[in-house]
């Protein structure tokens, strides 16, 4: 059974930042994509960014190319996601999902673990 915890979730200001983090359980965290997805309220969860196994290739929304990063080190079974120069329409809760293969996808059926989610709130 894995296990996904993020943390790092809070209020901030626009314009500012936040890093979050996805600890996984599991020995074989590093041959799985990792992806981060997102759900504002009343709205549908959907696709922020998903990164390798290798950490080699990465794929973004579009909402959040250039202003969000994605990385993991595989030594610690974590993945981040540093969200810069954050907006009010960033606010939403956000999870982090494993993958079913080792390269990332957009697709929600992708993935076959999910975190619990961390709440952001961005205000304006």
């Amino acid at each position: 059974q894995v296990q996904l915890v993020e943390s790092g979730g809070g209020l901030v200001q626009a314009g500012g930042s936040l890093r979050l983090s996805c600890a996984a359980s599991g020995r074989t965290f590093s041959t799985y994509a990792m992806g981060w997805f997102r759900q504002a309220p009343g709205k549908e969860r959907e696709f922020v960014a998903a990164i390798s196994w290798s950490g080699g290739g990465t794929l973004y929304a579009d909402s959040v190319k250039g202003r969000f990063t994605i990385s993991r080190d595989n030594a610690k079974n974590t993945v981040y996601l540093q969200m810069n120069t954050l907006k009010p329409e960033d606010t939403a809760v956000y999870y982090c999902a494993r993958a079913a293969l080792p390269h990332g996808s957009s697709r929600e059926g992708g993935y076959d673990y999910w975190g619990q989610g961390t709440q952001v709130t961005v205000s304006s």
